[in-house]
């Protein structure tokens, strides 16, 4: 519809605003409130979880650059491996957010689920362990968790034992909201870019967007940070809070980063730039309260992109689609 015939047909107006007060209905439902303190037992429970699965998924599957064999993906459901190689086999395992369980599909016809409720650690490895040999995939994996302080290995685990069903269903809806906003705003890039994936060593969803250009050498990383920021990057993506910030929120860093980068002005204005982790960051709860929460989550993105983008001297002509889905 073209602007002029917009102004000049009321009920196209009024069908506009009535379109827009369902969207920001639907992502006022959609965004719910998710504290950390109040669910944090489960939401360290279901990290470990998902890291099991995780580590299942990083045995298996060939390597891809920057560690995209790894991560878990939102579905329709909750968080999916997506197809993992087993031989002659195929198999996926499915966290299910709605019936509360992990399903394991295999392709020669065999499933199996394990009931996600309040379990210790130690005992959801053991049964999934279990689970998936007799949908004849036998699989070892390391059973020390990853990117955590004082990790408790799996088999050792039972510290970790909540389960919260409304906290995780919330969570599952806020990753649902972020993958929808995330996925439009990578359509603005044509270079190398990620896909919207759910990392569960640090348990974060993102998308990242890749300069084209490598990064100078850090000695001193390990292996994970080397393969993983290999490359000029600027990442966006949201995480449950933890560290040195206790509140869910949406990041956006540059890595390296480049002079100028934090002093740069970003949207919404209830962003800033975090010096202890030294990335920007965006309440949740900003977003969530917004009038418009995907445009303010799509503003943060691209502004915290363009400061990247300019201060690193980005070759934005030849990586940027100009047009209706920039």
């Amino acid at each position: 519809m073209t602007a002029a015939l917009y102004y000049r047909n009321p009920s196209a107006r009024i069908g506009a605003v009535h379109r827009r007060c369902i969207m920001m209905i639907m992502n006022t439902a959609a965004l719910p409130p998710l504290p950390l303190a109040e669910w944090k037992p489960t939401c360290d429970t279901l990290h470990m979880w998902t890291q099991i699965i995780g580590k299942v998924r990083l045995k298996l599957a060939p390597l891809l650059n920057h560690w995209w064999e790894v991560p878990l993906y939102v579905s329709a459901r909750g968080l999916t491996t997506s197809a993992i190689p087993y031989g002659d086999l195929v198999f996926d395992c499915e966290f299910d957010f709605v019936d509360h369980q992990l399903l394991i599909r295999a392709s020669n016809g065999r499933t199996a689920r394990v009931a996600l409720q309040p379990r210790s650690v130690a005992d959801f490895y053991k049964e999934t362990m279990v689970r998936l040999r007799e949908c004849g995939i036998d699989v070892d994996i390391s059973p020390v968790p990853c990117e955590v302080e004082n990790p408790i290995r799996f088999d050792e685990d039972q510290e970790h034992a909540s389960y919260d069903r409304d906290a995780v269903e919330r969570f599952w809806h806020v990753l649902m909201f972020s993958d929808r906003v995330l996925n439009r705003f990578r359509t603005g890039f044509i270079g190398k870019s990620s896909p919207v994936h759910f990392f569960w060593g640090s348990f974060d969803l993102a998308v990242t967007r890749f300069s084209g250009r490598r990064a100078p050498a850090n000695p001193a990383a390990d292996m994970i940070t080397r393969e993983a920021y290999s490359h000029e990057v600027s990442s966006c993506g949201w995480w449950p809070g933890g560290g040195a910030t206790e509140m869910p929120a949406f990041y956006a860093y540059a890595a390296p980063e480049p002079k100028g980068f934090k002093e740069a002005k970003v949207e919404p204005s209830e962003a800033f730039y975090n010096d202890a982790v030294s990335f920007f960051v965006l309440p949740y709860d900003a977003v969530r309260e917004a009038s418009d929460p995907e445009d303010s989550l799509l503003r943060f993105c691209q502004t915290t992109y363009d400061a990247a983008a300019d201060a690193g001297k980005w070759d934005r002509a030849a990586l940027e689609r100009v047009g209706e889905n920039a």
